[in-house]
């Protein structure tokens, strides 16, 4: 009887094969990546090296699986050996990490960022170009308040001396993790990409704020900036994913200082649960600010926000007294500091 001869030959297995194998052996078989794995899994898809059926296929493992601490870790020092940052250091206070976009309520952590900037702490807020429908991104959010995204470095230089807050786009320094995120239309799904990329802190700024929706994620952030070696951390769950306290559910807050972390927490300011319908409206946000609206919700979250702010700084040492500042900075707040009435 005839047999078929087998092939000749077959295609080598691809270098990054092993990793996807390593996440999808199934239950029993698979395993966490190592930090220095993901450190080099991460930059071989960076430096395009990767097939795309391979990144979408190590993508949705990762996000079935759950990130570590280790995998952050690693994600982000990839990131950040490739990232595209300035020739000259620029200084910076905090670094605002802003990629979840708003669905409901306006984005009144905005309002915070400028109150801090009103009050002399230099500020930088990243974010991403919106990849999610029915949702309000900071990018598309601040140019309606007269506050465009830096287009370069020097642009964001200027922007901190003047202002003493920028506002930069992923894009800026990390093209290959903006187009990662606009995989989203394609998986319907956010990927371990949402979680890493709040660790990124361009400008190495000593003090981070990191929000999560899900307070399992909690224990994982404050994970992975100790690895990171930040040196100051706050991580809370946040409206909608944004770094914004709610003001009508309590809050725990983990702030990271060195080696020592703390349990911090918020009560609620509110006790009404407030109108979850509201859209977020930027408009609302100029007037607020300017006094021709009133609205308690908002005043309470940028308030409070701001407090939270002034922990991760160090300028407080426990809530009581962050929201007695941040109060205080309200109340002096000045005239509106975008560059539209």
């Amino acid at each position: 009887m005839h047999r078929s001869a087998p092939p000749s030959s077959c295609p080598e297995e691809h270098p990054f094969a092993p990793f996807v194998r390593t996440l999808g052996r199934g239950r029993r078989g698979a395993r966490s990546l190592e930090r220095e794995e993901a450190r080099t899994a991460l930059g071989m898809i960076l430096d395009g090296e990767v097939d795309p059926l391979q990144t979408g296929a190590f993508l949705m493992l990762l996000r079935v699986k759950e990130e570590t601490a280790e995998e952050i870790a690693g994600f982000v020092q990839a990131a950040r050996e490739r990232a595209q940052l300035p020739e000259a250091p620029i200084r910076v206070d905090l670094d605002w990490p802003s990629y979840a976009g708003k669905r409901q309520q306006p984005p009144w952590y905005l309002l915070s960022a400028l109150l801090l900037a009103a009050h002399g702490h230099r500020v930088l807020m990243h974010g991403c170009e919106p990849h999610a429908r029915n949702r309000l991104f900071a990018s598309q959010a601040l140019p309606a308040l007269g506050i465009a995204p830096a287009r370069d470095w020097q642009e964001v230089r200027e922007a901190l001396d003047t202002r003493r807050f920028a506002y930069a786009p992923l894009a800026l320094f990390s093209p290959g993790l903006q187009a990662l995120l606009d995989l989203r239309h394609l998986f319907g799904l956010r990927s371990p990409v949402n979680t890493f990329v709040r660790h990124i802190n361009p400008l190495a700024a000593p003090a981070t704020m990191q929000s999560l929706q899900h307070p399992a994620y909690a224990v994982l952030h404050a994970g992975a900036a100790r690895q990171l070696g930040q040196p100051r951390a706050l991580i809370f769950r946040g409206e909608g994913g944004e770094c914004e306290l709610r003001p009508n559910a309590d809050s725990r807050c983990i702030l990271l200082e060195g080696d020592v972390q703390r349990d911090i927490a918020f009560t609620r300011q509110l006790a009404e649960r407030g109108d979850t319908a509201i859209v977020p409206d930027v408009a609302l946000l100029s007037t607020l600010w300017n006094g021709r609206t009133e609205d308690a919700y908002g005043e309470a979250a940028v308030i409070g926000t701001a407090a939270a702010a002034l922990l991760a700084l160090g300028g407080a040492n426990d809530a009581e007294a962050a929201l007695l500042l941040a109060r205080d900075y309200w109340r002096r707040r000045g005239p509106w500091p975008g560059d539209t009435p």
